[in-house]
């Protein structure tokens, strides 16, 4: 093994003469440590967000939406449309719906709730292929029966369960000798879903099909659109361009994706994880550069060793090695340190973050304001990998000068007292 290597690592073991050298270097280890595992934690954090967004929000809106273009946004001939669009190899499933917005009233334990909702009717048979509501669930939804769906918060507003009645006034009217009245029918709530995003859970509900369309007064059978499941939701947009322009579709129909009706959240996300790892970034350049402070100390103290080494014939090179070598393994034990704690905390999560607002009282996501309740983490070794290679390079590049101010000693200078 070569002199320098040895030397090294005798060095990053030795015991100093000044403790305070082996102080700052071990607050420069830790401090790289720190660094790193705050980095890995919230790049996991935010790789947890953007997947559980998506799983949430694409469990109930589509990943390619097709609609009627006639004056209202109708579409009559679904049934040839979801045959023409499953001889697309990347389309699994497809589902009929109508869908509009609609009053819900309920007169439930003494008082009188009136909320703004989406109704959303559904085919139960097909529409458990494209979204996340399974059988069990949507077999409550029974033509002609007039039966309703609601979500967790929005039952919550109106006080409603089980067995309940509600009524819901639709916008479209029916005109009478007494003029233009809104159109009101009374459902019984069968089931309740929650789908854990408040957005869904404050404000949706699900009716069957059939009763929409006598509801909304939409006549021939037709729908509002159709939705596609696809293979890979990042090919949406792939997917929709070919099903327009290699004819999959005859009808004159409006496409659109998850991209375009929802990419803001997903890109709000994707720039705030930048934004933060270069943040970030900036504590592991802090904690590295300490090194720089505690390599030019451990210089002064190791000066007579220096020129004795120079007398001896060591290169200015090999000075510079040694020194090279005793900063990054200082580095590289906080890397490890790091890793290692940002990796088990990223795995561990969602019992650390519990604990922690059980011990203080306090609840950190409050789904009343955030899409998502609960801390998500997914780690990604990429990520990880790439933390490493930032961090080791700074504590790499945190050694250059002092290394080069250990090789510029003047042996004779260092020599004269000793």
């Amino acid at each position: 093994m070569p002199f320098e290597i040895l030397l090294g690592l005798r060095y990053t073991k030795a015991k100093r003469r000044n403790h305070f050298i082996s102080f700052i270097s071990l607050i420069s280890m830790l401090g790289i440590a720190l660094g790193v595992t705050a980095l890995i934690v919230v790049l996991s954090v935010m790789n947890g967000f953007q997947s559980e967004l998506r799983h949430k929000i694409l469990g109930v809106a589509s990943h390619i939406q097709i609609t009627g273009m006639d004056g209202y946004n109708r579409l009559a001939n679904w049934q040839e449309v979801i045959t023409q669009s499953k001889t697309h190899s990347q389309v699994l499933a497809a589902a009929p719906f109508v869908q509009s917005q609609a009053m819900i009233t309920a007169n439930l334990g003494g008082n009188d709730e009136v909320k703004g909702v989406i109704i959303r009717g559904v085919l139960p048979n097909l529409e458990s292929q494209v979204s996340t509501f399974d059988n069990s669930l949507l077999k409550n939804l029974i033509a002609g029966e007039f039966n309703i769906i609601l979500g967790y918060d929005l039952a919550q507003s109106l006080n409603a369960n089980i067995g309940d009645k509600i009524t819901l006034i639709a916008p479209q009217g029916s005109a009478t000798p007494a003029g233009l009245l809104p159109r009101i029918k009374r459902f019984k709530v069968v089931d309740i879903f929650k789908i854990g995003m408040y957005e869904y859970d404050s404000a949706l509900a699900l009716i069957h099909i059939n009763d929409a369309q006598k509801l909304f007064q939409y006549e021939n059978n037709s729908v509002s659109g159709v939705r596609l499941k696809i293979n890979d939701i990042f090919d949406a947009p792939k997917v929709m361009r070919e099903l327009i322009q290699n004819n999959y579709l005859s009808a004159n129909a409006w496409l659109s994706d998850w991209t375009m009706s929802h990419a803001n959240f997903f890109r709000a996300v994707q720039i705030e994880k930048t934004m933060m790892f270069i943040i970030l970034s900036l504590i592991v350049a802090v904690a590295a550069f300490n090194l720089v402070s505690t390599l030019v100390m451990a210089v002064t103290d190791k000066e007579s060793d220096i020129a004795i080494l120079r007398t001896l014939g060591a290169k200015k090179s090999s000075i510079l090695i040694i020194f090279i070598i005793q900063g990054a393994i200082t580095g590289f034990v906080g890397l490890a340190l790091g890793v290692l704690g940002g990796v088990s905390l990223a795995l561990n999560i969602d019992v650390v973050v519990p604990f922690i607002e059980n011990l203080l009282g306090v609840q950190f996501l409050s789904k009343e304001v955030y899409y998502i309740s609960d801390l998500p983490s997914e780690l990604h070794w990429d990520d990880v990998f790439g933390v490493v290679i930032i961090a080791f390079i700074l504590s790499l590049l945190a050694t250059i000068y002092p290394s080069w101010k250990a090789s510029k000693v003047n042996p004779a200078a260092a020599l004269r007292y000793e």
